[in-house]
């Protein structure tokens, strides 16, 4: 017998097929909800501390404090809070989302070039609509590289909430760590890559579905189309 048969009981994953799957369910669910609401949390500090520097430091600094703590610590101060709920899992989740997501707004903002904010202030276009038709539009490969962090870091992070049997794949790793036996460890770690590899496939897909200007052909510059940016404003 092969040392992988050895550490695989196959007929206990068939046996579990509607739990593995009911596992997984969780987990993208708590990932996507973390990730969505730490950048509707992110987006608005982003914008606001690119606008106005003086809020940029103070939400970096708290950012980054949460960022800071360690996970199953964090956990431990929430429960007595929150008790062993999935609001505990995700409150954890997006505080650890909230410092990858508010500097890539705030970096991609600011590499938007001025001669494109300088075209479109020469067009007429108000502060909002510079905002949302120009700054945000070209800060988007930024924003969404911050996504693909926080998203994959999520995924992982996600785990450790089976420590109070709310972590999605992490439930699967923790109970076969409690009786020593691998074969659900090693589903929930092969799903959780698994997982997070086609997350970070289906969000660059949508980078380029979403950014098709970010892919300059090989030797041509990125120009700035005014008219372009005059139906982004339009459509809002």
């Amino acid at each position: 017998m092969s040392r992988l048969g050895e550490l695989i009981l196959w007929s206990w994953i068939f046996d579990h097929l509607n739990h593995i799957g009911g596992q997984l369910v969780q987990h993208v669910v708590l990932t996507v909800v973390a990730v969505t609401v730490g950048l509707a949390i992110s987006l608005p500090l982003g914008v606001l501390g690119y606008r106005h520097r003086w809020v940029q430091v103070p939400t970096t600094v708290v950012a980054d404090l949460l960022y800071t703590i360690p996970s199953l610590a964090l956990f431990a101060f929430l429960v007595p809070i929150t008790h062993l709920t999935y609001l505990t899992v995700e409150i954890a989740l997006v505080s650890y989302t909230l410092l990858i997501l508010v500097r890539n707004v705030v970096a991609g903002l600011s590499s938007v070039p001025e001669d494109a904010k300088d075209a479109a202030r020469g067009m007429g276009f108000s502060s909002r609509q510079l905002l949302w038709g120009v700054e945000l539009p070209l800060a988007m490969p930024a924003i969404v590289a911050g996504v693909r962090v926080a998203t994959i870091s999520t995924i992982g992070l996600v785990t450790i909430g089976g420590w109070i049997g709310k972590g999605g794949l992490g439930n699967l790793i923790f109970d076969g760590l409690q009786i020593f036996f691998y074969t659900p460890m090693i589903v929930g770690v092969v799903l959780t890559v698994a997982f997070a590899i086609c997350a970070d496939a289906l969000i660059r897909w949508g980078q380029r579905r979403l950014t098709p200007w970010s892919r300059p052909r090989r030797g041509a510059p990125m120009r700035f189309d005014p008219r372009a940016a005059e139906g982004a404003v339009a459509l809002r």
